[in-house]
Parts: C-alpha cells; sequence; structure tokens
C-alpha cells in the first residue's frame, strides 16, 4: 500500500481508485528475477541511465551510526529490482547501495532525483574503499546548501572516466518518498533540466491561460460556477507547482520548513476546491443530495488532514489525504455518471474530463511500478491529463452558458405566454371591476359628505378649544395683573394715613416757631419748643417720613414694571413681524407669572449675548408663558420641600440661529408621554385641569417661525424644552 499512497500524494492525491491496479502490478513486478548488478556501467551510447533496478536497499530504525564504511558489507542490503524505488514516509532511514563504472568518456557524471519532497539526502562516495567525498542536502535545509543550484537533487559524483566508485545514498523524510534515480554526463543533464522547465513552464502557461479566460468571464458574468472553477484552478496550479519544487526555489529559499506544509495545504485545498466545484457545477446538491452530504464530509475530511500537517503529525496526514483522495475518486466519477444519467448533459464533459485525468494518473503508475517504461509520455502523462482536464471543463462552462443562454429564452418565451394570459384576464377582470368601482365611488362620496360634515364640527369644536385655552391664558394673566398691581395700591393707601400724622405734627411745630414772634417771653417759649420736639421726637419723625416716602416710591416703581410688562407681554401688534429682544419678552413673563412661582423655585437666567431677531413677538411670549407654566406645575407635583430651580439659557448659534432653553428640575417625562405632549388634546393633568392644548400651540408657533423644538427628558430628571429660532423669519421658507 505504501507505493500507492506515495503517488497518489506526489499528483495531488486522486489514484486511491486504482490501488487495487498498482498493487496487482507491484506483485507481478516482485516475481520478476533478481537482477541487481555489482557494478553499473554507464556509456555513452545511452541517453540516460536509470538505476533504481540496480541498487542495494537497507532500512535502519537506529539513525546513528558511527562509521558509514561498516555498511557498504552488510549482509542485510537486498535488491530492490524496481526501476523507481519507493517507500512511506516513516522515522527509518532507508540506505541505497550502488557503484558506478564511467565508460562515457567524460571527466565526471552526475545523479539526478527528479522527486523534490525528501526531507534529507546524505551522499557518501567510497573510492578505493575509502570514504572520499559527501553531500548533504534536503528540503529540511536552505536551498543555498544545494550541490548543484536547482530544484531537482543533482549530485557530482566525483567519478572520472575508466573509473569505479561506490556510493551510499541515505533517505530520511516525512514525506512520502519517490526516488527515480537517473545518471547522467553534463551535457545530457543540462539538455533534460532544460527540457523539464520547458515542459512544466508550458503546462503553467496553459493553466495560466484558462484561469485568465475563465477570470475574464466570470468578471463579465459573476457566474458562482466560475468562482469555484478558478478557486480550483488555482489550487491545482499552486500544488503542481509546489510538488515540482519551483517555489521553494525562487519564493522562499531560505524558509525550508514551509516546504513541510506546502504539500499537504496545497493539495487540500485543490481536493476542498475541487469538491466545491463539482458541487456548483453539476449541482450535486439538487440531484443528488445525500452524495452532496457526503462530499461536503470528505472536504471536511480534507481539512482536518492540513490541521493534522500543521500539528507535525505528516504520517496520519498523508493517510488521510490517501483515503479522502479514494473517495473522492469514486464518488467525482458516481456523481458526474448519476447526474448525467438524469439528463443534465454537462455532466458528461466533466466525466470526460475527469477519466482523461484519470488515464494519465493511471500511466504514471504503471510507469513507477515498472510495467510501462520510463519516457516523457509516462513521465509528463500527469501533466498532458490535467491540461485536457482543464481545457475540457472550460468547454464545459462554455456550453453551460449556451445552455443558460437557451433556458433563457425558453423562460423569456413561457413569461411571454404567462403576461399575454394575464392580460387577457386582466381586461376580462376590468369590466367586472369598472360596475364594482362605480357602485363604490357612490358609497365613498356619500362616506365623504358626512366624514367632511363631521370634520368641519370638528375643526368648529377645536377651534372654540383653542380660544378657550386663549381665554384661560387671558384669565390667568388678568389675575396675575390684578394681584401684582393690588399689593403696590396696598403699600401706597396704607402709608397715606401715618404720613398725613406725620406731617400734621410738623405743621404743629413750625406753628410754635410763628408764635414764638409775638411773644415776648423769647426764652421761656424756647423752653417750650424744645420739650415739644422732645416729646414728638423729631428724629424718629424725619426717618419716618423718608421711609414713607420711600415705600410709596417702590410702590410707583413697582406698578411701572409690572404695567411695562403687561405692555410688552401683550403686544397689540403681534399680528406683524417685528425686530425684538427675546429677553424683554422673558422678563415679561417672568414678571407676570411671579405670583405662579413656587416658595421653593429659585430662577436662574443665563442670558448670552443675542441681537434681535424677526418674529410674531407676541405668539413668542405665549410660547414662553406656556412652557414656564408647565415647569411650574410639574415642580409643584412632586411635593418636595427641597429647593427646586428653573434655568432660562440663551445663545447665539454659528448657523444664523438663536438657542432658548427652559430647563426645570421637576418630575420629568417618560418616553410614551414625551412622544405625544405636541398632539392635540393630549394632557397628563386630571379632568377638567387642562385642555391639552398648550404644548400643541407652542409647536404650531415655533412651526410658524420656521423653527424647532427639543425636548430632554426622563422620569425623575426634569424636563428640558430647547427652541431654535432664526434670526430672520422671513429668510426661511414656510
Amino acid at each position: 500500500m505504501r507505493h500507492v499512497y506515495t503517488f497518489i500524494y506526489l499528483y495531488l492525491k486522486r489514484l486511491s481508485l486504482w490501488q487495487a491496479l498498482c498493487l496487482c502490478c507491484l506483485a507481478c513486478s516482485s516475481l520478476l528475477p533478481a537482477r541487481a548488478q555489482d557494478t553499473i556501467k554507464v556509456r555513452n551510447d545511452e541517453r540516460e541511465t536509470l538505476i533504481g533496478a540496480n541498487v542495494w536497499l537497507l532500512s535502519q530504525e537506529n539513525d546513528t551510526i558511527e562509521d558509514v564504511s561498516q555498511l557498504l558489507n552488510n549482509p542485510g542490503f537486498k535488491p530492490s529490482n524496481k526501476s523507481i524505488i519507493n517507500f512511506a514516509p516513516g522515522p527509518a532511514a532507508q540506505w541505497l547501495r550502488f557503484s558506478l563504472t564511467n565508460k562515457t568518456g567524460e571527466p565526471s557524471l552526475y545523479m539526478e532525483l527528479p522527486y523534490m519532497n525528501i526531507s534529507e539526502l546524505t551522499l557518501f562516495i567510497f573510492q578505493n574503499g575509502r570514504l572520499a567525498h559527501t553531500f548533504k542536502t534536503g528540503n529540511r535545509y536552505p536551498f543555498s546548501q544545494r550541490p548543484y543550484p536547482h530544484q531537482h537533487f543533482v549530485f557530482n559524483l566525483s567519478l572520472p572516466k575508466d573509473s569505479t566508485a561506490t556510493y551510499l545514498l541515505k533517505v530520511k523524510s516525512d514525506h512520502p518518498i519517490l526516488l527515480p534515480l537517473n545518471v547522467w554526463t553534463q551535457s545530457q543533464l543540462d539538455a533534460n533540466i532544460n527540457q523539464t522547465d520547458l515542459i512544466l513552464g508550458i503546462y503553467m502557461g496553459i493553466l495560466l491561460a484558462i484561469f485568465a479566460y475563465n477570470l475574464f468571464i466570470y468578471i463579465s458574468t459573476r457566474d458562482r460556477v466560475y468562482r469555484t472553477y478558478l478557486l480550483y484552478l488555482a489550487g491545482l496550479g499552486l500544488a503542481q507547482v509546489i510538488l515540482a519544487g519551483y517555489l521553494y526555489r525562487f519564493l522562499w529559499p531560505n524558509y525550508p520548513e514551509l516546504n513541510y506544509y506546502g504539500v499537504t495545504i496545497s493539495t487540500m485545498l485543490a481536493g476542498v476546491f475541487g469538491i466545491l466545484f463539482i458541487q456548483d457545477f453539476l449541482k450535486v446538491g439538487h440531484y443528488l443530495p445525500y452524495l452532496n452530504k457526503i462530499l461536503n464530509g470528505v472536504a471536511i475530511l480534507y481539512i482536518l488532514a492540513a490541521v493534522l500537517s500543521l500539528l507535525r503529525q505528516n504520517i496520519y496526514a498523508y493517510t488521510l489525504l490517501n483515503i479522502c483522495s479514494g473517495v473522492v475518486s469514486l464518488l467525482l466519477l458516481l456523481s458526474s455518471a448519476l447526474v448525467l444519467a438524469k439528463g443534465n448533459r454537462q455532466a458528461l464533459f466533466y466525466l470526460v474530463a475527469w477519466s482523461v485525468f484519470l488515464v494519465g494518473l493511471i500511466v504514471l503508475v504503471l510507469r513507477n511500478v515498472g510495467v510501462l517504461p520510463y519516457n516523457h509520455l509516462t513521465t509528463y502523462g500527469s501533466y498532458v491529463g490535467s491540461a485536457l482536464e482543464t481545457i475540457l471543463l472550460s468547454f464545459a462552462l462554455a456550453d453551460r452558458i449556451n445552455i443558460l443562454k437557451k433556458e433563457k429564452e425558453a423562460s423569456q418565451a413561457i413569461a411571454l405566454e404567462v403576461s399575454q394570459e394575464n392580460e387577457r384576464l386582466v381586461r376580462e377582470q376590468n369590466v367586472i371591476l369598472e360596475t364594482k368601482v362605480a357602485e363604490r365611488t357612490d358609497e365613498l362620496i356619500r362616506a365623504n359628505t358626512e366624514l367632511n360634515a363631521a370634520l368641519k364640527s370638528l375643526k368648529e369644536a377645536q377651534t372654540q378649544l383653542v380660544e378657550k385655552e386663549k381665554m384661560a391664558s387671558l384669565g390667568q394673566l388678568t389675575a396675575g395683573i390684578a394681584h401684582e398691581i393690588n399689593n403696590p395700591i396696598n403699600f401706597v393707601t396704607s402709608n397715606i394715613k401715618p404720613l398725613k400724622l406725620d406731617i400734621d405734627d410738623i405743621k404743629a411745630l413750625l406753628e410754635k416757631y410763628d408764635q414764638l414772634e409775638k411773644r415776648p417771653e423769647l426764652k421761656h417759649v424756647f423752653e417750650d419748643v424744645v420739650a415739644y420736639k422732645k416729646q414728638i421726637d423729631i428724629t424718629f419723625l424725619h426717618d419716618e417720613i423718608a421711609d414713607l416716602i420711600k415705600g410709596i416710591e417702590d410702590g410707583a416703581v413697582r406698578t411701572a414694571e409690572i404695567v411695562r410688562g403687561l405692555r410688552t407681554f401683550s403686544r397689540l401688534d403681534e399680528s406683524d413681524v417685528k425686530s425684538v429682544d427675546l429677553h424683554e419678552g422673558l422678563d415679561s413673563t417672568l414678571v407676570l407669572l411671579r405670583n405662579s412661582v413656587p416658595p421653593n423655585v429659585k430662577i436662574i437666567r443665563q442670558y448670552g449675548d443675542l441681537p434681535k431677531i424677526e418674529c410674531y413677538a407676541g405668539k413668542l411670549n405665549q410660547v414662553f408663558m406656556n412652557i414656564i407654566t408647565n415647569s411650574f406645575n410639574a415642580i409643584k407635583s412632586k411635593h418636595s420641600d427641597k429647593e427646586e430651580s428653573l434655568t432660562i439659557t440663551t445663545r447665539r448659534e454659528s448657523n444664523g440661529q438663536v438657542m432658548i432653553s427652559i430647563r426645570d428640575t421637576g418630575t420629568g417625562m417618560s418616553q410614551e408621554v414625551k412622544e405625544k405632549i405636541f398632539d392635540p388634546f393630549f394632557t397628563t393633568k386630571d379632568v377638567g385641569e387642562g385642555t391639552g392644548l398648550g404644548l400643541s400651540i407652542v409647536f404650531s408657533i415655533i412651526e410658524k417661525h420656521n423653527g424647532r423644538i427639543v425636548v430632554n427628558t426622563a422620569p425623575g430628571e426634569g424636563a428640558e424644552f430647547i427652541i431654535y429660532l432664526p434670526l430672520k423669519i422671513t429668510s426661511l421658507p414656510n
């Protein structure tokens, strides 16, 4: 089985289907008589010398050998009898012994091993029974340490003409081992390497051309099948390039560790993308759902094999890859055959393409086990097969476009027939619908008439409610004014009588002085005057007169302030747009609402530098009145003795607007209440305490000014009403 595993791994792990054939061929070859020679003679009349059949083999578990020359006569060596020697990966070291005689006339010979995935190779050259040279290389070492600068392992055998030397080749690898050993002259080696590079270059050029062609079609069509095919081509090409050793030579020559993972990872990608491609291309999930699940499971096993390789468990990884490859080989042939039997002609292309690829691999296997000769056809059969596979699959994808085009035309024809039938049905239904529409129209007209009447009644009721709200505001305003004017008037009235008495006392004193001029006894009169001054406490009298006059003056000033606030708030010219000072309107509103301010509320004014703005002054004062009144009511509803506050902030914005913020520390509102506060007739007050039109009127007035209002609130955190107004109402559209 190890022979089959090796070849499966080397060529994309797809040969497990043919293990029985390979084993039979190996069994037949093993029955041939031993023909290993003691000395291999290399002559000029031979293009190459394939020495595998004349090599002696020895497997050593112990890798530590002090004297290599002791192995020359080890009785454990057995003849290989195989043109191409192969081993499964493992910890044991494999030793190869052979002798060569140079009969070519060339000054030296070269041994080539065109299999690139061997971890460690050591060549010991014995001349005249003594160790003369040692060469050590492999994928574990940097590329610069190779004795010959090529991805193939090439050794200078240091064998002059007509001389003989004995060689020991130690092979140890974590990868499957394949040893097609060739001996060349210098000119033959150069010609063979150039030919190999040319053939692989042509092969990769074909893959790149097919990739570019399908990439162009994918960009044009965005078809998922082309995308998975491009991924499959990329995985296939990557695996072939890594197996050929070109990436190690040109891309990562100083990072040999990448070779350890490159083969398994690229093989996993080729396998997984190949499964995805057949699933998309042949619609396996539609035709064969159970088989599609099995393919998904195999794809997962491919990924598991790559994970094992990353964990440095290559022996298990290769075993799992071999199992997956064998299963996939059977499943892909079975899937294409079953889908073809269900009438999908694209499966025929895939079946032929996959069969051609497998034929190329079978030829390669038969060559490796000695059934077929070692020549260019058998060596490069797998490349020819994979190239033909990609070309045939590209033809299949092109044919798929034609099939899709025909299916589209057929579906369009069916859609046209359906559309025509629908059009006929629509015409028939239109006649019926027109009659029903006419009947329904009459019903709607009658219903519309009734709704218009109801709407008219509703508007009249709404107008009455608005007027009622205005009257309520006016009544509140009148009560406030009456209260405010009553205080200074009482103040003046209560001070009049004391003032008159004080003035009478002063008049009496003056009369005493008048009598003093008429009476001769001046001294006695002065004594009376002094006594009278003490009696009336003239100093206190003067102070009292000053206080009374000051009280009268304060009452007069307060009365003037109230009158001025009333005049500012009412704005008899509110129907006209005027340039006004917003701070005056705010102050006048606070004056008129002074009687409504709760005793534990502190009013904080944070006025900014505002210019006069164009507005309907009376309407804006009504906005301030409604919002501030609601704030006072919210604070009162807390029933708290702690100090609360009402903060009024103004500032000018950079976008040509002004901002007025009225923030209270009241009860706040929930999100549900916040969303409804500007709706007409919505109120949280008890029945009979409010109409629910205050904030609705506020919203309409701000809209009339082309402004906007923002409310920030939360339960228990108070509420903040932020009003944004333009400097010029006429500068913005209504």
